[in-house]
């Protein structure tokens, strides 16, 4: 129980930090001290390092490069401040194996899946804020043909990809250099490709069946709905209505927790 106070207690501090900072709003901040009490007083200082890398390491990205982002922020659902369901959507399955932890205390699983569903989210958050720097415009993922602008769904770039592996591979690092037990190589090999596949995964639907819109009045592609950034209505053009980007986000931590355990 001791645990689990100091880590509500620590999950708290973080959550109001990152709050001040305005890396999260409110409900991003409730929805943190909440998944932060589980990783951190569930799990333990070892799971606490990853969660903190993943979100200190995506929130610096969110902020890098304003200029080269500032005519992109049409195309995302929303802001650099994340709400409570961007928090579940990419700390919420983390969460869960950190509460499998104690119910299992000496099995590895809990270990992997946790690394390997951080690794996903964080290999997508790289891929997402460094694919703007790719020198041409990125080209849709289904047939590696089709350019498309800049920070559309389903894009992906040379630059993007090498980002989304480095965000894997420091999890991955992590993972084996602080699991409780086993060969450091064979987890640091299993979390990145895991992190890696999770992340195209992510692209693969946002490509074909994530909702996607468009501005009538500004002609773009966007995923801002209702209302886009000019204030006009935006107009579904493909996929699946309540497939949102946060659920996207979830398929792709929960793709990369599926490859990791059948590796």
């Amino acid at each position: 129980m001791s645990q689990l106070f100091f880590g509500s207690v620590f999950a708290i501090i973080i959550s109001i930090l990152a709050y001040r900072a305005r890396s999260l709003d409110k409900s991003g901040a409730l929805a943190a001290t909440l998944v932060g009490t589980l990783i951190f007083g569930l799990g333990g200082w070892q799971w606490a390092i990853l969660l903190l890398t993943f979100f200190v390491s995506s929130s610096a990205l969110s902020r890098a490069f304003k200029k080269r982002k500032r005519g992109l922020s049409e195309k995302f659902s929303k802001g650099s401040q994340r709400d409570a369901a961007q928090v579940f959507g990419n700390g919420g399955l983390a969460a869960l194996f950190a509460a499998l932890h104690p119910l299992f205390p000496n099995a590895f699983w809990p270990w992997l899946g946790f690394a390997a569903a951080l690794a996903a989210v964080n290999a997508d958050t790289w891929a997402t804020e460094l694919g703007v720097l790719n020198p041409t415009r990125p080209r849709l993922i289904t047939n590696l043909k089709t350019t498309v602008e800049k920070g559309t769904s389903g894009g992906v770039s040379l630059v993007g990809t090498l980002a989304s592996l480095a965000g894997a591979a420091l999890i991955g690092v992590l993972a084996g250099a602080l699991a409780p037990e086993g060969d450091f190589s064979l987890f640091f090999a299993i979390v990145t490709l895991a992190g890696l596949a999770g992340s195209l995964f992510d692209s693969l639907l946002g490509a074909t069946v994530q909702a996607s819109y468009r501005c009538p009045v500004c002609d773009k592609e966007t995923e801002r709905h209702p209302v886009h950034t000019c204030g006009a209505g935006t107009v579904q053009t493909r996929g699946w209505k309540w497939l949102n980007n946060d659920r996207v986000n979830f398929a792709c931590a929960g793709f990369g927790v599926l490859v990791a355990l059948l590796m």
